[in-house]
C-alpha cells in the first residue's frame, strides 16, 4: 500500500472515530432548555419562575431563562435567541394568545421542540408546539361562578346580584378563558349581572386603581367582585377599605390562583374564596424536556390537578402552601 493511501486510510479512520465520539457526547452532555417567562407581575408568576429554576438545577438541566417584562416583543426576541443558540428544547408562557405563528415556524425549521407552559397560543398549525402543560382556565372560571352561586344561596341572597369583574391582561389565555367559564355558569342565573368589567393586568396596583373607578361609578350597588387573579383582588381590597367599606362582607370577593397572600386575606376575613391555579410546573417541565430529548412522545395536553379554597379552610390549609 502506498504511503499516501495508508495515511489517507488512517486519517479516515480517525475522522470516523471522532465523529462517532461527537455523536455520543450529546447524550452525555447537559440538556439545554430555553425558557421565556412573561415577567414577575404577581406572586403566582414569581413562584412559577422559582419552581422552574429550582427544578432545572435538581434535574441537571442547563436553563437559559429570559424575563419578558410582560412584552410580547421581548418574548419573540428571546425565542429567536434560543433558536440561534441551538438549545435542545424551548418552553415559554405566552403573554398573549396570538402572534406566534412566524417564530414557532422558525423553531420548527430548526428542529427545536416547543413546550407551552401555563398559557396556550392561538395558531392554525398545532404541530408548531409539542405539548401544553398547565391549568384549565375555563374550568377555573366555572369553579369561581359555582362557588359564588352556592355561597349566595346559603346566605339567602335571592335578589339582584351586581358583579364587577377585574380581568387579566387583554388577549391572554387566562383572561379570555376565565371570563368564558364564569359567564358560562352565570348565564343560567338571571339575577346575577356583571355591571362593570375591565382589565387590571394581573397586578395589585392596577387592580386597586380599577376597583377605585368601579367604586366611584357604582358605589354600594356592587355586591360581588370576581377577580381573575389574587393579586388584583388584594389591590381591590385596599380600594374597598379606603372607600370605607368592608371587603368580604359588604362586597363578596372570589379570585383565582390560591397564593399565600390570598390565604392571608381569607384568614383576615377580607377575601371569601380563591380557586387554585398551581404555578409549580417546574418538575413536569423538566421531565417533559428530558422525554423529548430521549425521543419519547408527549400528550398534547398535560392538566394540573387543583382545588377550591373557601375562607373557612384558609387557616387550616395555610401551613401547606408552597407559594
Amino acid at each position: 500500500m502506498h504511503k499516501h493511501a495508508k495515511n489517507l486510510l488512517i486519517f479516515t479512520i480517525l475522522a470516523l472515530l471522532l465523529s462517532l465520539n461527537a455523536c455520543g457526547t450529546k447524550k452525555n452532555s447537559k440538556i439545554v432548555l430555553g425558557f421565556s417567562q412573561i415577567g414577575a407581575e404577581s406572586e403566582w408568576r414569581t413562584a412559577n419562575s422559582e419552581s422552574i429554576k429550582q427544578s432545572a438545577i435538581d434535574a441537571g438541566i442547563e436553563l437559559k431563562f429570559a424575563d419578558a417584562q410582560q412584552k410580547q416583543e421581548n418574548q419573540l426576541k428571546a425565542i429567536r435567541s434560543f433558536i440561534a443558540q441551538k438549545v435542545d428544547v424551548i418552553a415559554f408562557s405566552p403573554v398573549v394568545e396570538s402572534g406566534w405563528e412566524t417564530v414557532l415556524k422558525e423553531a420548527k425549521a430548526a428542529k427545536i421542540p416547543v413546550i407551552l407552559t401555563d398559557r396556550a397560543v392561538d395558531v392554525q398549525d398545532t404541530s408548531l408546539w409539542v405539548t401544553f402543560m398547565g391549568s384549565d382556565f375555563v374550568e377555573e372560571g366555572r369553579r369561581a361562578a359555582k362557588w359564588l352561586v352556592e355561597y349566595m344561596e346559603k346566605q339567602g341572597n335571592k335578589g339582584q346580584i351586581n358583579i364587577v369583574e377585574l380581568q387579566g391582561t387583554v388577549g391572554s389565555a387566562p383572561a379570555i378563558d376565565r371570563k368564558t367559564g364564569f359567564e358560562e355558569v352565570m348565564k343560567d342565573y338571571s339575577n346575577y349581572k356583571i355591571i362593570r368589567s375591565q382589565t387590571g393586568d394581573f397586578t395589585r396596583a392596577k387592580g386597586k386603581e380599577v376597583m377605585e373607578a368601579f367604586l366611584k361609578a357604582e358605589g354600594k350597588k356592587i355586591n360581588v367582585l370576581f377577580a381573575h387573579n389574587d393579586d388584583m383582588a388584594i389591590g381591590a381590597i385596599q380600594a374597598i377599605e379606603e372607600a370605607g367599606m368592608k371587603p368580604g362582607k359588604d362586597i363578596i370577593i372570589v379570585s383565582i390562583d390560591a397564593v399565600k397572600g390570598a390565604f392571608e386575606a381569607m384568614i383576615a376575613g377580607k377575601l371569601n374564596a380563591s380557586i387554585e391555579c398551581s404555578p409549580l410546573l417546574g418538575p413536569q417541565l423538566m421531565q417533559a424536556a428530558k422525554d423529548l430529548v430521549e425521543g419519547k412522545t408527549l400528550p398534547t395536553r398535560i392538566v394540573t390537578q387543583e382545588s377550591v379554597f373557601p375562607a373557612e379552610v384558609a387557616a387550616q390549609e395555610f401551613p401547606n402552601r408552597k407559594y
